[in-house]
């Protein structure tokens, strides 16, 4: 079978999590062909490979949500739209109307919208926003809503328009914009179209807007709602969707998603490839670790104030930040600078590794998320035995403290998120009792063997393609 995976964010522009799973899908069912398409933020990424594509890739189509701002355009031209065309426009920013996405996709990918910039400069657009301010958002100043508005438009027109390769099956690996990219393809092939949703996509944007500097105020709203809103599109236009923790199917029914399309299959890693890891010999530092990419959903500064408190204590402690730091440049410098002004010695930013060079080394892991999925990070250190502390987001506490039929045992400590003085207490309690640790070390490997197994989570993909493509 031709498969296309659709992928926004992550694959193969960015290394860890998704990215790895994809990747480890695609080289471990040699049997299937796969396009992989990719959607990124910006042009300047175009070619830019974290990973070697495997040979059953016979397909990588790379669109970019910045690319409308390449296009000429005209000022002033009028589109006629009729009534229905521009109520299907309005009901993508309108919360309380649903999207007639088939009609949507047929009007944005007509002849009439050849170019985004030239229809957000019309006399047809600029009705329709005056017609929003006046009926929907009387508190928001026009001018700043034109602009709005249009930042939202652009993208998604622009990655509507473009060509959709053909495939036996679609699968969006999370909603938004890659969401309904899956939707497009479902409308104009009839093929079956899979959801793998690893975290809540519609949740983290949610997160981010409202941290967000550059959204003010009331805006804020209009841009979470409007994330929603692309959400919802794959979750009725999927044959299935797949969750990879109890908690994350509840979130996704809440949302709108039927009940009786969901399944859950949980991520996985070989056990086995763990064990022959070479084993620290320093007994005299006590070596923390975070797989991780530098960026500000992974909460990487309250992870750096935790560690502060801890050093004061425990003289002999070092903690080695692994991952990529060059996503977010910004913030890595502003990271940077806290462990400056914090006076701390004993931080390591590593960057991209080959992590199983260094998860031997470790004596217990640290995650601080404000947002996660289920992370391979977490499956990796427990499969060398070594517990973690973790913030309560995603599916971590069913990681670290089993789920229904699993009797494993506690695999380290769940804190709040940001509560950097709780991480920092646990942190301190695994320091010091090393034979704790190696009482979580050994729940967690068990938890793995029996729940979180690489040929399980293939097995049931191999099945679900093979269902879902006979049908």
């Amino acid at each position: 079978m031709r498969i296309c995976l659709i992928a926004e964010g992550s694959y193969p522009y960015v290394a860890g999590g998704v990215s790895s799973w994809i990747h480890s899908l695609m080289t471990t069912m040699k049997e299937h062909e796969f396009i992989i398409y990719a959607i990124g933020a910006e042009m300047k990424q175009k070619g830019q490979y974290k990973y070697q594509l495997p040979p059953n890739v016979v397909e990588l189509k790379e669109i970019f949500l910045d690319e409308y701002l390449y296009e000429k355009k005209k000022w002033g031209k009028r589109y006629n739209l009729s009534t229905v065309q521009k109520e299907s426009l309005i009901s993508l920013i309108n919360n309380d109307v649903k999207v007639p996405w088939n009609e949507l996709f047929d009007l944005i990918r007509s002849k009439k919208f050849s170019n985004v910039g030239e229809f957000l400069s019309s006399k047809d657009y600029y009705d329709l926003v005056e017609f929003m301010g006046k009926n929907e958002y009387t508190q928001a100043p026009f001018t700043e809503l034109y602009w709005t508005i249009s930042s939202m438009l652009l993208p998604l027109i622009s990655i509507i328009q473009h060509e959709v390769p053909k495939a036996d099956i679609y699968h969006a690996v999370s909603t938004g914009y890659a969401g309904v990219i899956g939707t497009l393809a479902k409308h104009l092939y009839q093929k079956p179209l899979v959801l793998t949703e690893h975290g809540i996509y519609s949740r983290e944007r949610e997160e981010e807007i409202i941290k967000a500097e550059w959204v003010k105020g009331y805006f804020k709203d209009i841009w979470i709602n409007y994330f929603y809103t692309l959400s919802s599109s794959i979750y009725h236009a999927a044959d299935q969707v797949v969750t990879l923790f109890n908690r994350n199917r509840e979130i996704e029914i809440e949302l709108g998603c039927p009940d009786e399309k969901i399944q859950l299959i949980p991520n996985g890693v070989e056990w086995k490839d763990y064990q022959q890891l070479e084993v620290k010999s320093d007994t005299q530092h006590i070596r923390i670790g975070t797989i991780v990419r530098v960026v500000p959903i992974k909460d990487i500064k309250t992870m750096i104030q935790s560690f502060a408190l801890v050093e004061k204590k425990i003289p002999n402690v070092e903690l080695y930040i692994m991952g990529p730091t060059d996503e977010d440049s910004e913030y890595y410098e502003e990271c940077l600078q806290l462990v400056e002004a914090l006076e701390i010695k004993n931080i390591v930013f590593t960057g991209l590794v080959n992590i199983k060079d260094f998860l031997g080394q470790i004596d217990f892991f640290l995650l601080t998320s404000i947002s996660e999925g289920q992370p391979l990070a977490i499956l990796e250190g427990l499969a060398c035995g070594k517990p973690f502390i973790c913030t309560n987001v995603g599916g971590c506490k069913e990681m670290l403290f089993g789920g229904l039929d699993d009797d494993c045992g506690q695999a380290g400590f769940i804190a709040p998120v940001m509560h950097y003085e709780e991480i920092a207490h646990y942190m301190i309690e695994l320091c010091n009792k090393p034979e704790l640790r190696r009482e979580f070390g050994k729940n967690g490997l068990e938890r793995v063997k029996h729940f979180y197994t690489r040929s399980s989570l293939i097995s049931n993909y191999r099945q679900l393609y093979q269902s879902i493509g006979e049908e």
